[in-house]
């Protein structure tokens, strides 16, 4: 009854209009915010919830729903997520600039992001749970350089 009412309202508002019109909120009919109404009826979700009949009465009127925005594809994320994953590519960093695996204890390597792994600890954790480490991570190790991590 309340969208009838504000449907008739709009409808009786629009008739004597040339073309598409343009209700603004705060125009009001009859004490009722039409403009402010029928912005809400636009918004893609509420236009959706709509019957079929009480859009194509809108369309009638020449209302249509804006455009749904386009939405922006998640862009992947290329920093690693877990632990593991930081450690590899610390470790790769790091061989990356020195040329090298052997990587002192107290070593603290900063990633693109600002996040820091203590190197040094990570790798000595790593060897002394190669025997839990599933063989990709042992794989992973290994093409890094650890000669320890080959199965």
């Amino acid at each position: 009854a309340e969208w009838q009412r504000h449907y008739a309202a709009l409808r009786e508002l629009v008739a004597d209009e040339e073309g598409q019109a343009e209700v603004l909120p705060g125009f009001t009919v009859h004490g009722m915010d039409v403009g402010k109404w029928l912005a809400r009826q636009r918004i893609p979700k509420v236009w959706q919830t709509l019957t079929g009949g009480q859009r194509q009465r809108l369309e009638q009127l020449g209302i249509t729903p804006p455009a749904p925005e386009p939405e922006e594809p998640a862009k992947p994320s290329t920093a690693p997520v877990s632990a593991f994953e930081k450690g590899v590519a610390a470790l790769a960093q790091y061989k990356a600039r020195t040329g090298s695996v052997t990587v002192p204890r107290g070593h603290v390597e900063r990633l693109e992001g600002g996040t820091e792994v203590k190197l040094g600890v990570w790798i000595m954790n790593q060897k002394g749970r190669r025997a839990k480490l599933t063989a990709d991570k042992l794989q992973q190790l290994a093409d890094l350089g650890l000669e320890w991590a080959s199965v």
